[in-house]
Parts: C-alpha cells; structure tokens; sequence
C-alpha cells in the first residue's frame, strides 16, 4: 500500500467546521480597520533572507534558530520565508514609493512561518494581523493603536486582556544603558543560563525578556532602561500616557518589556492574557523610527503591532453566533425525469436575488435527499417533482420550524423566505 502523507508538523489545516470563526474574524478585521482609515497591503510569503536578518537583527531568536531558508537552486539566492511581516511591508513602501504620497496606514492578515517546537497557540505556520503606520512620528500614533486594539477586544467580545506599555529610548540612550546592563550582568555571570551567557556580549536586553524562573531576581535587581532615557523619548512616553489616561484606555507600565525584535524604539506594547498558559501576548507592538532608513530608504518615522490570529480565536467564544451566518438559506431537493433543467433555473434565479442555496447533486430519493438538506444547516427545503415543474412551482418546506409545507411560485418562494 501506498503510505500516507500528512500535514507538516505544526502546519495545520483549518477544516470547514473551523473556517466560518476565520471567515467572521475577518470580516470584522477589514471593517475595523476600515473605520480607521486603514489601507490593506498582500506582500509575498518568500523574500530575500537579507530583509529580515537586516531588519529583525542577526542576534535575535528568529533569525539565530527559527527561520526556514533555503537556497533557490535556480539562481542561488537564499530566501526565507516570511517569519514576520512588518518588514515586508516596508520593503514594499520603499520598493513602490508609497511614502512619496504622504504617511500611510496599512494592514495586512496572513500565514508567518517559524520553526519552533509546536503547542498551543504557537505553530510553524501560524496567521497574524499586522498593523503598520508609516510617516507618524508623534505619540497619538502610538495611542491610537492601543485605543485601536481596545475596540477591537470589545467587537470580537473578548475580555480579560491588559495592556503592558514600555518604552526603550532612542539609540543612543540604549548604548549608554547597555553599558551599565552588561557590568551588572557580568557581576551575576554565574547566576545566568546558557542562552543569556550566549546574548551577554551580543544582544544582552535580551535577556531582561528571559521567561527562565531562575533569572527573575537577576533581571529584577537589573539597572533599568526608563532610568537612562533621553529627555525626548521621556516626554514622548509621558505625553503617550497622558492620551491613553484621557481615553479611559487602563495600561501598566512594565520596565522589562523589550520586545524580540531589534529594530523596535520608543514605545513598546503588548497586550497580554492569562487564559492561554504560556502563550499570553496576543498583540504587541511599537515603534521602529529607524526600519525604514535600516532597509534602504529615506528615513522616516513609523509604528504598528502584530496580533496571532490562532491566539485570539482561542479566546473568542466557541459558540459565536457567526456560525448562522454560513448557514444556506434554501437547499434544492429535485426528483424526476425533467426536474433537472428546472431546479438549476430555480438555483440561479434565487442566488441572482441574494440567497444562498445549495442544489443537490448525485441523485437519490426524496427521503436520502431531504436527510442531506436537513444536516446541511438550511433553513428551508425546496422540493421540485414532476408536478412542481408541470405549474411551475416549487413546494417550500421549512427545515428549522414546525409548520406545513407550501406550493408557491417562483416570486412567492422568494418573498416566503425573505420575510
């Protein structure tokens, strides 16, 4: 016998029992960020492997151990594809020239890739929402992304979710902080793990993000960043609280948040849950001033966050009533000799009026038929035999409700279902 192929580990395949809760998240994803004047932007899966160990940084985890690259035999370039999509994004706002025509809001919602070890509400092919405005230099950018993301909690009815806001300075400040980070952690080598012996001389903020129980009292007893700041990056914070006190939008300040991702500076954030174990940021977000310039443009200040798709399905509702929504209206149950003809004219007439309607196919009596018309989910079954088709008429019989079954004409089925 043949063996099986199955699906990539952590690559999953979302079924149609699954797809109606992607399908309703969507929708409220485009008109959500629609009413913020928000433009969507598609970029390729597959880029140069230079974009993103440029961008994202050599020293990071993404880039060390969890991008999947390969070289095209064709023309021997390495390419990667994409683990994250901001970077993407601002290739193509460099590569077309968009920021020619002023500041941009753009979105884009699609399939990442990471080779990580799989569990819940972490895959090798996980979806996000990536939100980037490019051109904003001031905090009520910053601001209205968090106020942004505070509304869109409310619409998908999720709750429960904190906002952690942090900030990281310019360059400058971070070089000069970086220097009292590394005496500190040299004075604690023998208390620090193999990976933040690994980032000591490379990359040590990133140890300050260490989920390692071990660490926490080193990292809290570290010298902190808010305390070397520069005065314009303390008045950007300062001014970004003030907007999001006066939105009524409730925040923490969390002075570890350093994010993953080296080209971040200034604000950062995440929004962040208990009810997913480990796996509790579900957004996050910043500013990354310098990303434009770093990649090959003309500098210009820009921000935006990332939200896991699978993370935030996990905490909507499993019942949403999103399901009725992808429920056919009318299936089409036909037996005869010259129904055929009749139930497709019938079929096309009621789509052309806006309903959806499912037409059987693969014959079968009235009863098999019916069976297949109830599981379905229609509401009403249409049922054409030889007498229907003799009048012209379909007899209407209603699948989710007690009630007798009708003989009606074409225009009358249409205003029968509509009411």
């Amino acid at each position: 016998m043949v063996s099986s192929i199955k699906a990539i580990r952590g690559m999953n395949d979302i079924l149609p029992s699954e797809t109606y809760r992607w399908i309703h998240f969507e929708q409220v994803i485009h008109q959500w960020l629609a009413s913020y004047g928000y433009r969507n932007i598609r970029t390729p899966i597959l880029e140069q492997t230079d974009l993103f160990v440029r961008s994202i940084g050599e020293v990071t985890d993404i880039v060390e151990k969890e991008m999947y690259t390969f070289t095209d035999q064709l023309n021997n370039d390495s390419l990667t594809l994409r683990p994250e999509g901001t970077a993407s994004c601002v290739r193509a706002v460099i590569e077309h020239n968009l920021l020619y025509g002023g500041p941009q809001r753009l979105y884009y919602l699609g399939p990442m890739f990471r080779h990580e070890r799989p569990q819940k509400g972490r895959y090798r092919q996980f979806h996000q929402v990536g939100v980037e405005a490019l051109g904003y230099g001031g905090p009520d950018a910053d601001a209205e992304l968090m106020i942004m993301c505070s509304r869109l909690w409310k619409l998908l009815g999720i709750s429960d979710l904190r906002l952690e806001i942090g900030t990281l300075g310019n360059s400058e400040a971070r070089a000069a902080y970086r220097i009292h980070l590394l005496e500190y952690l040299e004075h604690h080598r023998n208390k620090l793990d193999e990976d933040a012996l690994r980032r000591l001389h490379t990359n040590p903020l990133r140890i300050l993000d260490s989920k390692n129980p071990v660490l926490q009292e080193v990292i809290e007893n570290a010298p902190k960043l808010i305390e070397h700041l520069d005065s314009e990056s303390k008045n950007h914070f300062d001014e970004l609280q003030a907007i999001l006190r006066d939105q009524g939008i409730a925040f923490t300040i969390n002075l570890r948040l350093v994010r993953g991702l080296d080209y971040y500076n200034r604000t950062v954030f995440e929004w962040v849950t208990d009810q997913l174990g480990a796996q509790g940021t579900v957004c996050a977000g910043g500013r990354y001033d310098g990303l434009v310039e770093q990649i090959g443009g003309k500098s210009a200040p820009a921000c935006g966050f990332a939200m896991g798709v699978e993370r935030l399905l996990a905490l909507m509702d499993e019942h949403d009533s999103a399901e009725a929504q992808f429920n056919p209206d009318c299936y089409i149950a036909h037996q005869g000799e010259n129904t055929r003809d009749y139930a497709w004219k019938c079929a096309e007439f009621l789509r052309d009026k806006g309903l959806d309607v499912v037409l059987h196919c693969g014959g079968g009596n009235f009863k098999a038929q019916m069976k297949k018309a109830d599981t379905s989910g229609a509401y009403y079954a249409l049922i054409i035999g030889d007498e229907e088709v003799k009048t012209n008429q379909i007899t209407v019989k209603s699948l989710r409700q007690t009630s007798e079954q009708v003989r009606l004409n074409l225009d009358d089925v249409m205003r029968f279902i509509k009411q």
